[in-house]
This record gives structure tokens, C-alpha cells and sequence, in this order.
């Protein structure tokens, strides 16, 4: 079986700052990648650049492959398709728009996509009560607790059902006791629904259980 996700020769400056130097790297189907290192080592911006939200530099060697189909190639347009119809996102913060119910967070990406129908609502409904807020659907962020809302951006992730799934620093703003709950979750959401993870992390407890850890350090993968 070919590997999910695979990435070439990646470089990326910002003006004379080099963030990263000649990555290489791929994830494997159903699998959970830890990427560690100090802050600076260019975590952020490699999980960025997989997940397509950023560019890497131009190189003739640079190439990205993620379900088969080599992104860099893409147009704007092709790859918005593409990462709304692949991937999910989780971040430190959890990104969730404040004028919208839990519901209509989760929503979006099939918003986003076109899909305006009873089938999405009910997509996102089981998806809450998957996660155990069902009860908490039509609350705005502000009246959920931060474990509240992480999840909701955990069911946002998931709900059109991505081959793989970008975490930046997931369980960053959490306490232990929520962040020991997302990560079970993860590796749960990881059998039922046979995803792959790619999560920046600075907690070692999360990036130990992963399958695999990358460490960066300074732009470049440490081995």
C-alpha cells in the first residue's frame, strides 16, 4: 500500500530567515505522527505546508503527495477542493467563528463545500454526540468550556470524513485533564474512522504514544 502522505525536498524562507531546509518525509495510512522540536524549529510552518494552508519554497525537487495526487501542481481553486475534501484541522485555539452555534461550526466545511443539506446536519449532530456534546449543539462558543470547544473543532475536523487530519499544538490550551481526554479521543477517532494524524506538539506524553515521532530542530529533521 502507498504511503498517504508523502513530501519531498521541502524549503521554506521567510526574506532571509530560513524556516526549513531540505524536509523529507511521508505518513503512512491510519497512522499518528508526532512532529516535536524547540519553538523555531519550523513545526508550524511544515505542518502547514503539508496541509496546504502555506507554500513551500520554489524548488524543482520539491513535491507533495497526499492521496495520490501531487498538490504543488494545483491550482488555488483545485486545491481549496482538494483540502476541504481530504483533510481537517485542529489548532491551539480552536478557530471557532463566535456568531455560530457548535452546530454551525461544525457545518462549515460542508458549507464550504456545497452542501447545504439535512444529511450534513445529521452528519454533524452524530458527530457531537460521538463526542459527548450533543447537549451543548446549539450553544455559541462562548457559553462552552475549553474542552467544550476543542471538540467541537475535533468534530469539525472530521466531519467530511478526511484521510488525514493537521493538529497544531491541539491540547496547548487545555489542562491536563482535558488535553489526557483529546488525546484518547485521537487515538480512538484513529480505529473507528482509520485516519491519519499529523500533530505539532510540545506535550511528550501525546508525542510518545504516536506511532512515529519527527523531531525538527533548526529547519532540519533530526536523526
Amino acid at each position: 500500500m502507498k504511503e498517504l502522505l508523502t513530501a519531498q525536498h521541502i524549503f521554506k524562507d521567510y526574506g532571509d530567515l530560513n524556516v526549513l531546509s531540505d524536509i523529507s518525509l511521508s505518513v503512512d495510512h491510519h497512522e499518528v505522527i508526532a512532529i516535536v522540536g524547540p519553538s523555531g524549529a519550523g513545526k508550524t510552518s511544515l505542518l502547514h505546508i503539508l496541509g496546504t494552508l502555506d507554500k513551500p519554497k520554489n524548488n524543482f525537487n520539491t513535491q507533495i503527495i497526499i492521496n495520490e495526487t501531487e498538490i504543488t501542481s494545483l491550482s488555488d481553486k483545485k486545491l481549496a477542493k482538494f483540502r476541504n475534501q481530504n483533510m481537517g484541522f485542529i489548532f491551539q485555539f480552536h478557530e471557532l467563528l463566535p456568531e455560530f452555534t457548535a452546530l454551525e461550526n461544525v457545518c462549515i466545511p460542508c458549507w464550504l463545500g456545497g452542501s447545504f443539506t439535512n444529511e450534513s446536519k445529521n452528519k454533524a449532530i452524530k458527530l457531537l454526540k460521538r463526542l459527548g456534546i450533543a447537549d451543548r449543539a446549539l450553544h455559541k462558543p462562548s457559553a462552552l468550556s475549553g474542552g467544550e470547544q476543542q471538540r467541537v473543532a475535533v468534530a469539525r475536523a472530521l466531519i467530511n470524513e478526511p484521510k488525514i487530519i493537521f493538529a497544531d499544538e491541539p491540547s496547548g490550551n487545555l489542562d491536563s485533564e482535558n488535553a489526557d481526554r483529546l488525546h484518547d479521543l485521537f487515538f480512538e477517532l484513529r480505529e473507528e474512522l482509520r485516519c491519519s494524524f499529523v500533530i505539532v506538539t510540545h506535550n511528550k506524553d501525546l508525542a510518545m504514544r504516536a506511532d512515529r515521532i519527527i523531531s525538527l530542530i533548526d529547519g532540519k529533521i533530526k536523526v
